[in-house]
């Protein structure tokens, strides 16, 4: 468990290639590294090979960013898994809010690119981390044995209801489309899994449970009434989308609400650094975002370890100004 009143060297907001990688190089130079993400490799899960990435021929999205993530905690780098709603200025340090806690750091890192999108259904806000998942890889084995469902459409969801068939009792795919494309291998797999019950052409209507979830109302195309299905855990898997109001008067955004960034990784904010897709940076690729999710790693570092009184890292980095609001 973390501590609502610890302190970190470094919190990163992001658990993608941008992310992650900025928790290798930032925990391995011994910062006391936090990464707080809805879920670990966004975008990332959505590609089932990947064959631009230095080092791999072939690699699932899922395996490369898990890899990501097992070097990170190997440096000894923290994950919560929740979201940033409000990032505060304090002297020499900022106050990340997550809805229910409070965390301070030295020093912060945006690299949330694009957020797991909501299902926008009554009980949802209340439920969240409370049954209610956003990513699969991270929260499946708390539900092992148990009774569990996919809410969402498209590849995400079925390789989500894939993964969980081989941890929980049962799934329910709650799918959106009326139907799975037959001539799709995944959609396939999915349909045949003896624990995974598939209804297509269904939307989660509402979550239900006081403390934490106890069942989902489900509503289909073919029955009017709403079906309610008992479960301990609802995964969503409606794609992403890009969240960057909340630190709209915290950094400079562009008109495409993407943070502006130096070639060091820096934002208008003195101690705010930002890499991979929610920047303005050109050319959306994870092994651009993992390359500056390096840059602000060790730019970061080298703030906190000047606020520390103590020897920043030598580099040949030409001096760039910081980006002016």
């Amino acid at each position: 468990m973390i501590s609502t009143d610890a302190d970190y060297d470094i919190v990163i907001i992001g658990g993608a290639s941008a992310g992650l990688t900025a928790a290798i190089y930032s925990s391995r130079q011994g910062m006391k590294t936090l990464v707080i993400t809805k879920d670990i490799g966004g975008q990332a899960l959505l590609t089932d090979e990947i064959q631009n990435y230095p080092g791999f021929l072939n690699i699932s999205g899922f395996d490369l960013m898990v890899k990501f993530q097992q070097q990170a905690q190997t440096y000894g780098a923290e994950f919560l898994y929740d979201e940033v709603n409000s990032i505060q200025t304090r002297e020499n340090s900022f106050i990340i809010g997550t809805g229910g806690r409070e965390l301070t750091a030295h020093s912060v890192i945006l690299a949330f690119g694009k957020t797991p999108r909501d299902l926008g259904v009554p009980g949802e806000e209340r439920l969240k981390g409370k049954g209610i998942s956003y990513c699969a890889i991270c929260d499946g084995p708390l539900f092992r044995n148990k009774t569990v469902a996919v809410a969402g459409n498209g590849d995400h969801a079925l390789q989500a209801a894939l993964y969980l068939s081989g941890v929980a009792r049962k799934t329910y795919l709650v799918y959106r489309p009326k139907k799975l494309r037959t001539d799709d291998e995944l959609a396939n797999t999915v349909m045949g899994l003896p624990n995974v019950e598939v209804i297509p052409g269904s939307t989660v209507e509402e979550a239900v449970g006081e403390t934490k979830l106890s069942s989902v109302s489900v509503k289909t195309d073919a029955e009017r009434e709403l079906k309610t299905i008992e479960i301990q855990g609802l995964f969503v898997e409606m794609g992403y989308v890009a969240k960057t109001d909340f630190v709209k008067d915290l950094v400079r955004l562009n008109e495409q609400k993407e943070i502006v960034v130096n070639d060091n990784g820096e934002t208008s904010m003195r101690g705010v650094f930002a890499a991979g897709d929610v920047t303005h940076v050109p050319y959306k690729q994870a092994v651009i975002s993992a390359g500056q999710g390096a840059t602000a790693a060790l730019s970061a570092y080298n703030y906190v370890q000047k606020l520390k009184g103590k020897t920043a890292v030598k580099s040949d980095w030409r001096s760039i100004k910081p980006v002016n609001n």
